[in-house]
């Protein structure tokens, strides 16, 4: 057996600095520091190869939802290893594949029916326009063949997901890899440069949708966005109403509605599904991240049985929907989820989450009023701070300066893990956090803003 713990740390570094690519990273900047091993998680901390222990502030990239190393799911895993690791769902099935796609059909928001699973949020997204691009052509409406998104949204990595996303710091140089995609703006964004209380915003960023439904509708196959916040955007929040709208507008202009929930399902923003705070029914809902606790790759796209039906006909037809991965409906993957979702019950998640929701918003109006802080932006147990050079002018440091990227670094000192966008400091801490780890991560932030812009 190959026993990686008989290799020192040094060891390890010279491994991942010689031979690792990080992903998001700028490797000659990686270069020049140490590298953190974790070795272990437990609870809500992370333990690196020295034995410190750090808060998981941002939940492992958003997906750790009941905190590191849970009895209930590792034992599940263990015990559907016994019986087998892998089988394929071409030509076959397995138990846990068919009872959680039962489960998620009976757990999301409209009538929602049939799930089809992939492993990263990436390719549940890339199903979802496969989807919705071949439903209009299998129901004879073969002029439907583009989409519509939000500027500053993100829906993965892979060419599908980045041509239908708006961040140009990530997409710009792929562009010309891209398909053509309308771009309707990010409505948190609106409303600033508009001077509109969020709260009253709705209205005018739905007007701004409907203009590009109304010139455009008869080619669009579906309108894709991050329900409530944009996440990699920089945690920008939705005015109330405006989702509602978007559905609204949708079915009047007989456009897909695409709920991409990767990052703000399950529980993420106090609901199971973020859909369900505005009564919202999608036609194509993708889900990942935290669908199986944070412990093993899972995704899933699921449609209503309307969209189902228009890819039921005979084989000689060639209405088939003809995608796949070799992964698809991992019989681990999809056991944790069952465990995971099984532990939102146990734990009564959702019941605990105001309290939380609340904690952390209390912590927030302490970070504003330090005098870097031009920003403070919260969606249930999402949030990000945004820092600024002067924040009464809202003139952001130079690029060069690094400064998020140093404050999440610094907060390291401190026994905590976040990650920045820009200079947005985002928390996105595990479900299963504490009040007082809340006040822990809150602290550490303060202090090391102080340390860095001071």
């Amino acid at each position: 057996m190959y026993d990686i713990s008989h290799f020192s740390k040094e060891q390890l570094a010279a491994f991942d600095l010689n031979h690792l690519w990080h992903p998001f990273t700028q490797m000659k900047e990686w270069s020049a520091q140490e590298p953190l091993f974790i070795v272990k998680g437990q609870g809500n901390y992370l333990i690196d190869v020295d034995g410190r222990h750090y808060l998981d502030g941002v939940s492992s990239l958003w997906a750790n939802i009941h905190g590191h190393c849970r009895a209930e799911i590792n034992e599940a895993i263990a015990q559907q290893l016994q019986n087998m690791a892998h089988s394929t769902l071409l030509g076959l099935s397995h138990p846990s594949a068919a009872v959680l796609a039962r489960r998620l059909a009976e757990l999301s928001p409209g009538d929602l029916k049939w799930v089809f699973y992939s492993e990263s949020g990436s390719t549940a997204v890339e199903i979802a326009l496969k989807i919705a691009f071949q439903y209009w052509q299998n129901v004879g409406k073969t002029e439907k063949h583009t989409f519509l998104c939000l500027k500053e949204g993100y829906h993965g990595d892979t060419l599908g997901s980045v041509s239908v996303g708006g961040i140009d710091l990530f997409h710009r140089i792929y562009s010309p890899m891209l398909f053509d995609s309308h771009k309707a703006p990010s409505p948190y964004l609106y409303c600033m440069e508009h001077a509109l209380p969020l709260d009253q915003g709705a209205e005018a960023c739905a007007k701004e949708v409907e203009k590009i439904l109304e010139r455009h509708h008869q080619e669009l196959a579906g309108f894709i966005l991050e329900p409530l916040v944009q996440g990699a955007g920089g945690i920008l929040p939705f005015p109330p109403g405006y989702l509602k709208k978007v559905e609204e507008l949708c079915r009047r202009y007989q456009v897909l509605l695409i709920a991409d929930e990767v990052a703000v399902g399950f529980g993420r923003t106090g609901t199971l599904f973020a859909c369900e705070q505005e009564q919202v029914a999608p036609d194509l809902l993708c889900v990942g991240k935290g669908l199986t606790g944070g412990y093993l790759p899972l995704a899933a796209t699921l449609c209503t049985d309307t969209i189902f039906q228009a890819f039921w006909d005979d084989y000689a037809k060639l209405k088939t929907f003809f995608h796949g991965h070799t992964y698809t409906g991992n019989p681990l993957a999809c056991t944790a989820a069952l465990a995971s979702l099984d532990l939102f019950e146990k734990d009564a998640v959702l019941d605990n989450l105001p309290a939380k929701i609340q904690r952390l918003a209390q912590g927030l109006q302490r970070l504003k009023t330090l005098p870097p802080v031009g920003d403070v932006r919260q969606m249930g147990l999402m949030a990000g701070v945004e820092l600024f050079q002067d924040a009464n002018t809202q003139t952001p440091y130079p690029l060069d300066q690094r400064v998020g990227h140093k404050v999440c670094m610094k907060v390291r000192d401190h026994g905590v893990i976040l990650r920045n966008l820009g200079d947005v400091i985002v928390f996105m801490p595990p479900l299963s956090i504490t009040a007082e780890q809340i006040d822990e991560i809150i602290l550490a932030v303060e202090k090391a803003i102080h340390e860095i812009c001071s």
